[in-house]
């Protein structure tokens, strides 16, 4: 297993430590804890990433496993989400993103059956940062007006971000199904 890869694992790994401190109520500033640990696990995919491009270092597993690791990380985050009394985040947006994310996977799934490789589009990037700002703003639970304002607006745009990236992959690689690889 190559360097990225391995990172890529350590995001996976570092999934229930994030959940643990997310959902504790008897450590003092567990949400900062669980603030740190999700950051570090989120900058691990700019890492993973980075290393595997300049070193000539991409795989189809770094293919596959980066964005479930992704995936997990964000998913877990919006789970808790709608655990914590007073969290803005709706449950039909929590509804939203994991679903989309399914449907991604079963994709991928056809796909790499059919001996295709998909990698995430740029969309799909620029909904997974936005999702993890978001995430990082709901798991730290600032007060104020204008916190609850930019919570808000990162909601519906990470949810947004979301549709909009389904219907740019579906759209993208349909062709995929088309070819009665389904």
């Amino acid at each position: 297993m190559n360097l990225p890869n391995k990172i890529t694992m350590l995001r996976v790994i570092m999934i229930p430590f994030f959940v643990f401190f997310m959902l504790v109520d008897f450590i003092n500033y567990a949400n900062y804890i669980a603030a740190v640990i999700f950051i570090i696990a989120s900058l691990t995919d700019t890492l993973d990433g980075y290393i595997a491009r300049k070193y000539n270092l991409v795989s189809n597993f770094g293919k596959f496993m980066d964005p479930l690791a992704d995936k997990l990380l964000v998913s877990a985050a919006l789970i808790c989400f709608i655990s914590i009394p007073n969290n803005p985040m709706p449950v039909w947006g929590v509804i939203i993103i994991i679903s989309r994310e399914f449907i991604i996977s079963g994709f991928r799934l056809v796909a790499s059956d059919a001996g295709v490789v998909l990698a995430a589009s740029w969309w799909g990037k620029i909904k997974t940062i936005t999702q993890m700002i978001m995430s990082v703003f709901l798991i730290i639970n600032f007060n104020g007006k204008t916190i609850d304002i930019v919570e808000l607006v990162l909601i519906y745009a990470a949810i947004i971000l979301t549709v909009v990236s389904l219907v740019d992959y579906l759209v993208k690689n349909w062709h995929i199904m088309q070819d009665g690889h389904m």
